[in-house]
């Protein structure tokens, strides 16, 4: 006889959002950096130039956090952005309205703090 597998309750957890130009993907990990579930606009069905859009970074998240809430029972989560894409905020709203309470929003985007070495100067 099998044994029952018993429902794992994961109250809090921290969604990772990377919005480039291109596509929007979203991770949802525990508080140790397992993952629970993760997704992109692309893996939603979306193709080319509409990845890139905000209502397939709510579609992704949405799909994402729905099955993080449904299989582990979240309730609140840290959010942490990274990138310029156009599907940041979107990806906010989208997780507010699944009902997750958020108590904590970073932006992780890299920022160079010198950047690469200049060109060398023009001789006339």
């Amino acid at each position: 006889m099998a044994a029952k597998k018993t429902k794992k309750e994961i109250p809090s957890v921290k969604i990772y959002i990377s919005a480039s130009f291109n596509n929007t993907l979203v991770t949802v990990s525990d508080n140790d950096g397992n993952t629970l579930s993760w997704g992109s606009s692309g893996l939603s069905g979306f193709k080319g130039t509409r990845k890139a859009t905000p209502y397939a970074a709510t579609v992704a998240v949405d799909a994402v956090v729905q099955k993080a809430v449904k299989e582990y029972g979240v309730h609140e989560a840290d959010v942490y952005i990274k990138g310029p894409g156009p599907g940041r905020e979107a990806a906010l709203r989208a997780i507010k309205a699944a009902g997750v309470n958020i108590n904590m929003i970073a932006d992780v985007t890299p920022m160079p703090h010198d950047g690469p070495r200049p060109k060398k100067k023009r001789r006339v």
